[in-house]
């Protein structure tokens, strides 16, 4: 007797954390034959024993009177018309396949089957029996058979239905669902009405079964998580696995995908990837690798580990990583002006400048340039040094091999990587506040979709693991403000709306889509785009991605939003303009929560004392006006080209008021270029009739109303005055344009004209 009965291979299954199956893997023999299981079911276990072997649980393996009986009436009609095996001799026949029915083999196997008795109990081998017996065609086992005639588990079957099964092993290849109905009929009516006259069932339920119909073919198995099944297959070929995954919830996402993907198909957007995760015990609730795409499209493909261009998704670990580092406060005005990084020139998705703009207000509208600035700010290298700590597989090249551009998509991360770094601050901010402010060490791990594995969240210290708990929850204010999708966008006068820090990210030529939010119990990450990476018009985050996101958060119940950080936090006056801490000079203040880190941030810049006429319409100082009649007053004032821009959108920015011109002193004047950037490549286009366009210089100055002189390669083409935009026609090749105010200030810009 081998110590190993059965070596056949079985199917790869797998099942929801409820122990509902969402889905199969045929076995490498093509079979469908489950992984074994020691649970049988009662009514099952009940028809087998009736009718197969009815005094199973008496005998010592096999049965010397239906031995004999079988004997009898085999020699009498000269062929083999009975047999005399029990159940522990089938499971004995099964295990030995191929054996040819002879005497002497059924001697063989009367003398296994005593031995198996001993091995192993009568449960034990009324299991063996369920999970290898054949049920026609390539259905083996109880368990496939469930679900491949009745579509559904053994144990929800009926006593009709389980007498069917019980009665299709006799003789699989004559009797199957669809052929042989009248036999398969009889010898399941047959069974039935045994278990009637031994009182087993009573008489309604005999009658509601014999009136039940046969099955007419196989269903095909569920496949609810089919690209989950690809993934454990990888490492638990055969087996059956548990995993973490809520049926329900899983086909809810199906179903959002496949409308989704109905949608975005007519517009050659083919692939959708779905994974939402439980915050708290960072196991996948829900994983869906692809849309019901075709073959073409690689439907096949599991997208959510797969590397793609991240687009703006990074820019809250920026955001967050310059909180904790105090380098900014939250609303800390930022630059969005025209900027140029060497050859590098990024620009906002609407091509438009705000001047200066809050950087929570940067984040959560995801201004591509004052990001990019920040990121020049803080070190290319330094916040490298934050994503690898995040564990970002698809990270592989050192920093300088990104350049600025890591921030707008020059890299590559995945769907999982990425919902596990949300996660990770999530649970940072909800392990800070349900513990006494402390951390865990291994914040930063990886989720899991096995249901038997528990998260080690490692030990709790006094010391962040990456970032603080206030950065974090700063960084979550700023994202529950980005703007919704459409029809979403008025969330907030809706009690029963969801706050959700959330974010969106398009990368460059509109070929991935990103939205990933979070909650403070779940992470919901959403990729569209095109698995062999085409991009289409439309492709943006916020149109394809971000509407499956809140689809799917619409399912989920509600969460309460994170509870702040007061610990990691302190109250200080804020400017209310410049978002800085409040200096002496700031009129307006207000009371505001920042990260203790931020207490080491200047005080604002941006505001100081002037002194002004009694009519506060000119600067003056002691040389042209008595000092009783000077008026003293604190003033915001930005730099000339952050101010050219941000006063287009802010109407009531006032200018600071020049000096009287009676006045002496050194008054600080700049101008600084807004067009053509440093060392432009620059080509000038043909009208219709043939004319080539000119070419439009501009620069801003802080003192508009003074005169500007224009040079082009130390030859004078004009002034300007209050607007100072030059149009210029120069030649092909190298040009430095220069420019001189009446009070001698010089700027120059060397640009290049190209045909």
């Amino acid at each position: 007797m081998p110590r190993q009965l059965f070596k056949d291979p079985t199917a790869t299954v797998i099942t929801s954390s409820n122990n509902e199956l969402l889905g199969a893997m045929i076995a490498k023999d093509g079979q469908w034959r489950f992984p074994h299981n020691d649970s049988i079911p009662d009514k099952f276990k009940t028809c087998i024993i009736q009718f197969e072997d009815e005094y199973f649980y008496k005998h010592p393996g096999f049965n010397p009177v239906s031995i004999f009986k079988a004997l009898r009436d085999n020699i009498s009609s000269g062929d083999v018309k009975r047999g005399g095996s029990t159940l522990t001799q089938q499971v004995v026949r099964l295990s030995r396949k191929g054996q040819s029915r002879t005497y002497f083999e059924k001697f063989k196997e009367l003398i296994l089957a005593t031995r198996l008795e001993f091995r192993a109990s009568k449960e034990k081998i009324l299991s063996y029996y369920s999970s290898n017996a054949p049920f026609g065609g390539n259905v083996v086992g109880l368990d496939a058979a469930s679900w491949r005639y009745f579509n559904r588990e053994a144990n929800e079957l009926s006593w009709a239905e389980s007498a069917t099964l019980a009665v299709l092993p006799n003789a699989p290849s004559l009797i199957y669902p669809g052929k042989n109905q009248e036999r398969l009929l009889t010898k399941r009516n047959t069974l039935l009405k045994k278990l009637l006259q031994n009182k087993i069932i009573d008489s309604l339920t005999y009658d509601l079964s014999i009136a039940e119909e046969l099955p007419q073919k196989p269903y095909a198995l569920p496949q609810i998580a089919p690209h989950l099944l690809q993934k454990v297959t990888q490492s638990y070929y055969g087996k059956r696995i548990k995993t973490t995954l809520k049926k329900s919830l899983q086909e809810q996402t199906n179903r959002i995908v496949s409308n989704h993907y109905n949608q975005l198909s007519q517009n050659e957007i083919y692939n959708i990837a779905v994974l939402v995760l439980d915050v708290k015990t960072r196991k996948v609730l829900a994983y869906v690798g692809n849309s019901p795409t075709d073959n073409e499209h690689q439907k096949d493909v599991d997208v959510i580990d797969k590397p793609r261009s991240t687009g703006s998704i990074l820019k809250p670990f920026l955001y967050a990583a310059m909180l904790d580092a105090g380098d900014i406060l939250p609303n800390t005005l930022v630059a969005d002006v025209p900027s140029q990084f060497g050859s590098y020139n990024p620009e906002n998705f609407d091509k438009e400048y705000d001047g200066a703009v809050p950087a929570s207000r940067a984040l959560s509208r995801s201004l591509n340039v004052p990001a990019v600035r920040l990121l020049q700010e803080f070190g290319l290298d330094r916040f490298h040094h934050y994503l690898e700590a995040l564990k970002l597989k698809d990270l592989k090249y050192n920093a300088n091999h990104y350049g600025l551009s890591l921030i707008l998509g020059g890299a590559e991360s995945n769907l999982w990587d990425l919902c596990k770094s949300y996660a990770a601050l999530s649970s940072t901010l909800n392990h800070f506040n349900d513990t006494s402010s402390e951390y865990f060490t291994n914040e930063f791990c990886e989720p899991t979709f096995l249901a038997d594995n528990d998260i080690d969240f490692g030990k709790k210290t006094s010391e962040k693991t990456l970032f603080d708990a206030a950065s974090i929850y700063l960084t979550y204010e700023s994202l529950k403000n980005v703007n919704r999708p459409e029809g979403d966008e008025n969330w907030e006068f809706f009690d029963s709306s969801k706050q959700i820090a959330w974010k969106t990210g398009t990368s460059f030529g509109f070929r991935d889509a990103w939205a990933i939010g979070t909650t403070k119990d779940y992470v919901i990450g959403v990729w569209v785009g095109n698995a062999d990476g085409e991009g289409r018009p439309g492709l943006v985050g916020v149109q394809t991605a971000a509407p499956i996101l809140f689809d799917v958060f619409d399912v989920l119940p509600n969460s309460n939003w994170f509870s702040k950080p007061f610990d990691e936090m302190q109250e200080v006056d804020i400017c209310t303009k410049s978002g800085y801490r409040a200096s002496v000079n700031c009129e307006e203040k207000e009371q505001k929560f920042i990260q203790l880190s931020g207490l080491k941030t200047q005080p604002c810049p941006y505001h100081v004392l002037v002194h002004l006429d009694r009519n506060e319409q000119y600067q003056v100082n002691s040389s042209c006006e008595d000092l009783g009649n000077i008026t003293h007053k604190t003033w915001f004032v930005l730099p000339p080209l952050m101010e050219y821009y941000y006063k287009s959108k802010n109407p009531f920015y006032k200018s600071l008021p020049q000096f009287r011109s009676d006045c002496l002193g050194d008054n600080a004047i700049s101008m600084q270029f807004i067009y053509p950037k440093e060392n432009n490549s620059i080509f000038l286009p043909k009208d219709f009739d043939g004319k080539r366009n000119e070419l439009i210089l501009k620069i801003a100055h802080s003192k508009p109303e003074t005169i500007v002189f224009w040079y082009i390669n130390e030859t004078f083409v004009g002034t300007t005055k209050d607007i100072h935009d030059m149009a210029i026609i120069p030649k092909q090749g190298k040009h430095w344009i220069t420019v001189v105010d009446e009070f001698g200030n010089e700027a120059k810009r060397q640009i290049e004209i190209s045909q």
